[in-house]
C-alpha cells in the first residue's frame, strides 16, 4: 500500500494490524483518483472510517487542502497516525479519535462543510445506509460537493435502491470487489 501521485508520491504506508481493516488496493484506488482528480485541489476532505488513511492522504497528496481523519479503532488510528507522519503531511491533516456519527455530529456543530466525503465502512448495508442518511441531512457536504461510499459490489444495488433524501446517485464503478458509489446533494 503506497500513495500513488503528488507530493508524497511513493511513500509506503502501514495498515493497521488485525483483520478489521480492508485497506482499498491500489488499483481501485488510483481509478477512484483519476475520476474526481479535477475536483481534488484545494478541496476539504472527509474521509470516514479511515482504516489506514490511505485515501484521504492521496488526497492530500495530489492537492486537497485538508483531510479530515475519522477512525474509532486503535490498531488503525495508530497506523493513521503513523502514515500522517511518514507523508510529511501533518500541517493539513485531522484526526479524530471516535465514531462517526460523534465526529459527524461534532463537524456539524462547529459549522465544517466538506467538497468530497469518502466513506469506506465495514462492508454492510445497513452502517453505509445510515451513515449517508446522517449525511444527507447535516449539511457537511459542500454545495456542489460530493459523497464517495465505498461498499461490496454485491452491496451496492441494495444501496442505489434507497438513495437518502437530498441526495442522488450520480455514478457507481466497480473495481474487482469493491464499488465506489458518487452521490451529489439533490
Amino acid at each position: 500500500m503506497r500513495i500513488i501521485a503528488g507530493c508524497a508520491r511513493r511513500t509506503t504506508l502501514v495498515a493497521p494490524i488485525g483483520l478489521d481493516t480492508r485497506p482499498t488496493p491500489d488499483m481501485a484506488k488510483e481509478s477512484l483518483f483519476n475520476i474526481i482528480s479535477s475536483d481534488i485541489h484545494g478541496a476539504r476532505f472527509l474521509d470516514l472510517f479511515s482504516g489506514s488513511g490511505a485515501i484521504g492522504l492521496e488526497a492530500l497528496s495530489r492537492g486537497a487542502s485538508e483531510a479530515v481523519f475519522v477512525e474509532n479503532a486503535m490498531p488503525a488510528a495508530r497506523a493513521i497516525k503513523e502514515n500522517i507522519k511518514k507523508t510529511g503531511l501533518c500541517d493539513k491533516a485531522v484526526l479524530m479519535e471516535m465514531s462517526v456519527t460523534c465526529a459527524v455530529s461534532k463537524l456539524h456543530d462547529e459549522g465544517r462543510s466538506f467538497e468530497i466525503i469518502f466513506l469506506d465502512p465495514p462492508y454492510d448495508t445497513e452502517l453505509a445506509q445510515q451513515t449517508l442518511t446522517i449525511l444527507a441531512t447535516t449539511g457537511l457536504l459542500a454545495r456542489g460537493g460530493m459523497i464517495i461510499a465505498e461498499t461490496d459490489k454485491k452491496i451496492s444495488p441494495q444501496l442505489a435502491e434507497n438513495v437518502p433524501c437530498n441526495l442522488c446517485l450520480a455514478d457507481t464503478r466497480t473495481y474487482g470487489r469493491a464499488s465506489f458509489m458518487f452521490y451529489r446533494g439533490a
